[in-house]
C-alpha cells in the first residue's frame, strides 16, 4: 500500500518493526519501531519514558519525510 500512495504523489514513511517485510513490500522510507503489540512504546516502562520514546520515533519519521531519497532507505532511530 505504501508504494501505491507514493505513486499517487504523496510522500509517506512506513514505521515498521519487521523491517525486512517493509523492504520487500516496497516501502521507500522505513523507520524501525519497537515491537508488534507496542510499536511506539513499552507499557512496562514509566509513562515519561514511553512519551520520550514516542516523541523521538515520531520525530525520526518526520525527519524521514523531509529527506530526499533515490532508493529505499531504512532510517536510523535516535
Amino acid at each position: 500500500m505504501a508504494k501505491e500512495i507514493e505513486r499517487a504523489g504523496i510522500t509517506i514513511v512506513q514505521m515498521a518493526n519487521l523491517v525486512p517485510v517493509a523492504k520487500t513490500t516496497g516501502a521507500n522510507r522505513i523507520v524501525p519501531t519497537i515491537s508488534i503489540p507496542y510499536p511506539l512504546g513499552d507499557p512496562k516502562t514509566p509513562e515519561e519514558e514511553q512519551w520520550k520514546l514516542r516523541y523521538s520515533r515520531v520525530g525520526d519519521a518526520l525527519d524521514a519525510l523531509e529527506t530526499e531519497i533515490e532508493d529505499q532507505k531504512v532510517f536510523q532511530v535516535s
